[in-house]
């Protein structure tokens, strides 16, 4: 029986869990597609150099979608999911799934196939969490101009808005990765 491959998008704002859901799936093998990854190979390509404090990123983003379009990020993350569904994958993880037009790319490219969960937490919590990560940790002040260029810049609330599943991560890792996999049955990814 050959099943439709499964599109899974993890979706949510700096610091609300994202990484640890997209990390899960990755130890079970699942391949995912990072749309950072487009942005990261195409500025080694143009020689920019990226900043620890991630803003010659949000330069380029900006400027890239400006130049090539917003679904730019998009078009290219389409091109590696029919790639990995070419190469026989059934189910992919989608890291980095922003904005409303790739969304709606999605939707079109991959019709049924596409599954979102929005991971939320607290601001508080979100940006106490920042503070404290190891790599690329950032000021209150820094999580909260993040979040307005990612609402703002990138649309990244229609998404979330819109996600077909929705988890609260202001408690233990255990119960947010408990309630993923309540999910994941659910959606039998």
């Amino acid at each position: 029986m050959n099943k439709e491959p499964k599109l899974l998008a993890i979706l949510g704002m700096t610091g609300s869990g994202k990484s640890v859901l997209v990390e899960m799936l990755c130890k079970q093998g699942i391949p995912k597609v990072h749309f950072g990854n487009m942005l990261y190979r195409e500025m080694e390509k143009r020689g920019i150099e990226r900043t620890l404090d991630g803003a010659s990123e949000n330069a380029f983003r900006k400027e890239i979608r400006k130049s090539e379009g917003n679904d730019w990020v998009g078009r290219q993350a389409v091109a590696e999911v029919k790639d990995l569904i070419t190469a026989g994958k059934k189910r992919i993880v989608l890291d980095g799934l922003y904005s409303w037009t790739e969304y709606r790319l999605f939707k079109h490219e991959f019709p049924g196939m596409l599954t979102t969960v929005a991971v939320v937490a607290p601001r508080a919590l979100r940006y106490e969490r920042l503070s404290k990560r190891p790599q690329r940790p950032f000021t209150p002040r820094d999580a909260q101009i993040r979040d307005y260029a990612e609402i703002e810049d990138t649309e990244k609330g229609g998404p979330i808005a819109i996600a077909d599943y929705y988890i609260l991560n202001d408690g233990s890792l255990e119960n947010l990765e408990a309630n993923f996999s309540d999910i994941l049955k659910e959606i039998a990814f």
